[in-house]
């Protein structure tokens, strides 16, 4: 199989940090999301991975993840000219896929769930396709599904009148047959071509389609409350793995886990946790701070409130003198 991440979306609701980098470069942990993706991919024992791309954005991409050296895979950047829904920037992609089943994540989902499930429906029990679901609390914000029993029997894009609450989570699994749909659907009412569209073509045309429901965790990064609730969750994950660095108080500061601090970030006199990612450059004094991101660059010298589920721009600064003015 070949692996197929996506990261040309607008990133509307992560505005303005969406306008400094792409959704799918965004850190969490300080690790950006992409990363986490490209992980559970090189699980699978895969070659090649796609990433379809802004054409602005190529730089930036190679910049950060670079050719999957560093997991022992091979990156095609695909350009996706105009946003214009997840079915077609799988459309983008059909000549690097060159009829390969394939795995498609969203480049802005972070989940704990393994993929070797959807691998095992195409590769093993010979499904066109296969997706993970899990129960939300907005399915209107969501790829929802309507299933009876075993079987997916109805898909929609963020409907208005959901008929449940099991979500598409974003990663899914094709047979190159998902091809044949992508070129048959007209654009929704929302003028993308939607793969929810896609796999309801295929489920009208008796395709066989497999899920599985996971309750493990998962974020859609698309919100700053989601951005936010992703640290919780993989803090917490990666303190229970062991792999968080341990930060002992001292008589500067005084930290509650889990906490995740880069090596170049300067602390004085701050409380810090739980649930706080700091970046690279970030300089803290005189601070109190807890469920927040504080990305890289970010310079906050005596604060006159704690900070708490905050994320700052990078290169923000709040700055108190001695004589009480702030900067």
């Amino acid at each position: 199989m070949k692996g197929l991440i996506l990261c040309a979306g607008n990133g509307n609701r992560l505005k303005p940090f969406s306008q400094i980098k792409p959704k799918g470069l965004l850190p969490v942990v300080n690790k950006p999301i992409i990363h986490y993706c490209l992980e559970k991919l090189a699980e699978l024992y895969m070659t090649e991975v796609g990433i379809v791309i802004k054409p602005e954005h190529r730089f930036l991409f190679v910049e950060e993840v670079g050719y999957g050296e560093k997991w022992n895979l091979s990156i095609t950047y695909i350009e996706q000219q105009q946003a214009l829904g997840i079915a077609d920037a799988v459309k983008q992609s059909e000549f690097f896929l060159d009829r390969s089943p394939f795995i498609l994540l969203l480049g802005d989902n972070l989940f704990v769930e393994s993929l070797e499930r959807l691998s095992h429906f195409i590769q093993v029990e010979g499904y066109e396709a296969a997706v993970i679901l899990a129960a939300v609390k907005t399915p209107s914000d969501f790829g929802i599904a309507e299933v009876e029993g075993n079987q997916i029997v109805h898909l929609e894009e963020k409907p208005a009148k959901p008929k449940s609450n099991l979500a598409l989570l974003g990663a899914y699994a094709f047979q190159p047959s998902i091809f044949e749909a992508i070129h048959k659907i007209p654009p929704s009412a929302r003028g993308e071509y939607e793969i929810t569209d896609a796999i309801q073509w295929m489920l009208n045309h008796q395709r066989k389609i497999a899920f599985c429901v996971t309750n493990q965790n998962y974020s859609d990064v698309g919100t700053l409350e989601r951005w936010l609730e992703a640290n919780r969750w993989m803090l917490d994950q990666q303190l229970a793995a062991g792999k968080l660095e341990s930060f002992a108080s001292d008589s500067l500061n005084h930290y509650i886990p889990p906490v995740c601090i880069d090596p170049g970030a300067e602390l004085t006199n701050c409380i810090i946790g739980p649930y706080v990612t700091i970046g690279p450059g970030v300089k803290l004094s005189n601070c109190r701070l807890e469920d927040s991101i504080i990305l890289e660059g970010t310079r906050l010298i005596s604060p006159p409130l704690p900070i708490t589920h905050a994320i700052t721009r990078p290169g923000s600064s709040y700055m108190l003198d001695s004589k009480g003015e702030s900067g």
